[in-house]
């Protein structure tokens, strides 16, 4: 759908994407959202397991590529006439650059750090997106905002414990986290401009063009034929994880399926377990309780005041 003009040219937000009614297609829809969470946290997991056995170039460049691939079998020029036409090439370009670095940053810090402790730090990004959302979308947060920022804070400080010897990875997971609610508003600053496939179309092109171009000075071939299969399934899950989370959104709307995300949590801290023998310490625990906590009343308290069409990528970091 293209955006609608007001009679002096100026874009204006497309209407929202009526819902399926009924309560049955809003629980599938929040089945799908867990799905989708629960495949990042696979993606993020693979990563990790990769990062032993190759460097992570060669992992971000396999997680994009291998997206890309696969989605042009559903998002390509010719299945979607006029995919490539954007009315804000350079903001696509920036959106899709801002995700690229989330990625790498977070791949990097996945090598240093247990799931539980990236995943609890990425999660301060709706944090930074209402600190933000002021001066670039002149949406100013209240007091009671700003009191679930400084506890949300409050619990990223418990997961990283500054000074007590933690990995100083936990300083690229915090500005993946920042990356992360960059891109999140640049996102909405394309609603009114250009459709949702044509947005995760450039997502996609553009973080496979930045991870081929230094792959020929980085490449080493792999001994383990388990690392070709893990490099193919990391893409494979990532981008099945953003096909089942627009079906989510078309299923039901954002503002129900929003707190499913932190579903993506007990799924990093499973994984950890099982994967890599990781057991998430008290202090990460406490953390991450308190960051889900604000998020949530964050969450409800923009659920409270935006009832419109979501940013097109609900997730975190892929």
């Amino acid at each position: 759908m293209r955006p609608s003009q007001k009679p002096g040219g100026a874009p204006t937000r497309s209407p929202p994407i009526p819902l399926p009614a009924g309560g049955g297609s809003t629980m599938v829809g929040i089945g799908l959202m867990c799905l989708a969470v629960m495949s990042f946290a696979v993606t993020d997991a693979t990563a990790k397991w990769l990062g032993a056995y190759t460097s992570v170039f060669i992992i971000v460049w396999a997680r994009y590529v291998i997206h890309f691939l696969l989605s042009l079998v559903v998002f390509n020029p010719w299945t979607v006439p006029g995919l490539l036409r954007t009315r804000r090439p350079g903001l696509q370009i920036l959106r899709s650059t801002l995700l690229f670095a989330t990625t790498g940053m977070n791949f990097l810090a996945l090598q240093f750090l247990q799931l539980d402790q990236t995943v609890s730090i990425m999660f301060s990004a709706p944090f930074f997106v209402a600190l933000f959302a002021g001066p670039l979308l002149g949406e100013w947060i209240g007091a009671r905002k700003w009191a679930a920022i400084i506890v949300g804070f409050a619990g990223i400080l418990l997961v990283a414990q500054p000074g007590t010897g933690i990995h100083p990875a936990a300083l690229l997971s915090l500005a993946a986290a920042v990356t992360y609610a960059l891109y999140a508003i640049t996102t909405r600053m394309l609603v009114p401009y250009d459709p949702t496939p044509t947005t995760l179309f450039y997502s996609a092109l553009v973080g496979s063009i930045v991870a081929t171009l230094p792959l020929p000075f980085v490449w080493v071939t792999p001994d383990n034929p388990m690392v070709y299969a893990a490099m193919l399934a990391l893409g494979a899950v990532a981008g099945g994880g953003h096909f089942l989370l627009i079906l989510a959104h078309a299923r039901a709307p954002a503002a129900t399926l929003a707190p499913f995300i932190y579903v993506q949590i007990l799924a990093m801290v499973g994984l950890g377990w099982l994967v890599f023998g990781h057991v998430p310490s008290l202090w990460t625990l406490a953390g991450a309780a308190i960051v889900v906590g604000s998020g949530i009343f964050l969450l409800f308290q923009e659920r409270r005041a935006i009832r419109t069409t979501p940013p097109p990528d609900a997730s975190l970091n892929h």
